[in-house]
């Protein structure tokens, strides 16, 4: 027997093994089992079952050697039910079992990679929330006490208030612009008429409107004219010099009066527009900037003022037009700009609290209460020249006029003479009286260092109100 016949006889020995295995062995009884050799065949010779072909029980074992086999359509053996043979099907259950087993694993790999992702989701969620509550924290950390106090209110009016265009529409009739003429007397050309302008705003329907006083100081004629185009004339109804606001009058109804704002509530930053009337020829004009100070101490014409300061344009011809907050609503007089070389954005305006005060006192008696009367007019003589040119021999303060009856006149102060001392401070400037004049209230005694006819003398007399 040759090799390759060795080969074939093995393998067939190999699937009779394999054929009896896939039986019950308690049960089965077939012919196939009869076939297989058992230890009470153990003396037959190998050679024989090795030359031996597959029979069941109605076909005798052949004894023709296995090399001669040769499978037909009359042998009960053939090709196919080896090629089909339990051996085969046995391995396609090895096979099967062998893929549900890695079904499995990829099962049991599937539930830890989706247990792993959702771990890791739940992780990161919580993370994210641990981390961003730790930078909110330490951002809110951050922020300056001032900055995280401010009052809410005014943060909502700040961020939820109108436009600068809706500012403009609803408060554009309540501004108005005024021109004036007064007689000025010059040094070369005598007499002649000076004219003025400024703004103004409506404060009730019937036609009050305040404005600042240096507009209508000294005028002789007022004319105040409506966005609507209609012009009347102005009378005087109160003025104050000291805080520079105006009350006047027109003879007109259903008018649309400002709305006032709290301006001790603002803060710094908050929006600011301005409505007036620049250069006196471009009335209605509209500004914008914010609220960049609060409580400015300024001087102007000698007298210390507690200002808001602004950067919205502001021009000769916006006194006494309107500053509006971001609702709407008058929370400043305009009343001066800082002039000068590269000098920008810097406006001022009286705080509408003190204006509603002073108007008050204006309409209901003319004047502002508790205002103390000197009974005198002062000039403020600075320079070398300007002594030349009053003829006087030095510079300072001069009594220009003294009001007849007043208690001034009383103590015989006269006009010319140099004031040097008021209360035991040194007057050199309009600023500095004024300065020591705020220590005394209507009904004090005032005492009064003068040089009058070349001589130096000290005056007493008592300070009565000031009236208008």
């Amino acid at each position: 027997m040759d090799s390759h016949d060795e080969y074939e006889n093995q393998a067939f020995i190999f699937y009779l093994q394999e054929k009896a295995t896939t039986t019950d062995s308690a049960a089965d009884t077939g012919p196939l089992a009869e076939s297989l050799p058992t230890d009470s065949d153990s003396k037959t010779n190998t050679q024989t079952l090795q030359n031996s072909s597959p029979a069941d029980a109605d076909n005798p074992v052949s004894t023709q050697p296995f090399q001669s086999f040769s499978p037909d359509a009359d042998n009960q053996v053939n090709v196919e039910p080896l090629t089909n043979s339990s051996f085969c099907h046995n391995e396609t259950k090895k096979i099967k079992r062998h893929k549900e087993k890695s079904f499995l694993s990829k099962g049991a790999a599937a539930c830890v990679i989706a247990f792993s992702i959702l771990t890791a989701s739940a992780c990161g969620f919580v993370f994210g929330l641990w981390t961003g509550n730790h930078q909110e924290a330490s951002v809110t950390q951050g922020i300056p006490a001032a900055v995280s106090t401010l009052p809410t209110q005014n943060l909502i009016s700040t961020t939820s208030g109108l436009s600068v265009a809706e500012v403009a529409a609803a408060t554009a009739n309540s501004v108005v612009e005024i021109t004036t003429e007064s007689v000025q007397t010059g040094m070369f050309i005598g007499q002649y008429i000076a004219s003025g302008a400024g703004s103004g705003v409506i404060l009730s329907s019937d036609g009050y409107i305040v404005t600042n006083n240096h507009v209508i100081d000294g005028a002789n004629k007022i004319t105040i004219t409506l966005k609507n185009g209609n012009s009347y004339q102005g009378k005087v109804i109160g003025a104050d010099s000291k805080t520079d606001i105006a009350l006047l009058k027109i003879a007109a109804t259903g008018l649309t009066p400002v709305v006032f704002g709290d301006s001790d509530q603002l803060i710094v930053g908050e929006l600011a527009v301005a409505i007036g009337n620049p250069l006196g020829q471009l009335g209605g004009t509209v500004t914008d900037g914010i609220i960049s100070a609060l409580d400015r101490e300024i001087e102007l014409d000698n007298t210390t003022m507690h200002l808001l300061q602004t950067n919205a344009a502001i021009n000769p011809g916006n006194s006494g037009g309107g500053l509006f907050d971001g609702n709407g609503q008058l929370i400043g007089l305009v009343v001066a700009k800082s002039s000068g070389n590269d000098v920008e954005g810097l406006g001022f305006a009286i705080p509408s609290n003190l204006v509603k005060t002073v108007v008050a006192d204006l309409k209901n008696h003319g004047y502002v209460q508790g205002r103390i009367d000197i009974g005198m007019n002062f000039i403020d003589i600075s320079t070398p020249q300007m002594a030349m040119m009053y003829r006087v021999q030095s510079t300072g303060v001069y009594v220009q006029q003294v009001t007849p009856d007043s208690n001034a006149d009383r103590a015989g102060i006269q006009s010319g003479s140099r004031v040097l001392s008021v209360g035991g401070q040194v007057v050199e400037s309009i600023s500095a009286l004024n300065k020591a004049l705020e220590q005394y209230k209507v009904g004090d005694t005032i005492n009064m260092v003068l040089v009058q006819n070349d001589e130096q003398k000290t005056v007493h007399f008592k300070l009565s109100e000031y009236k208008g």
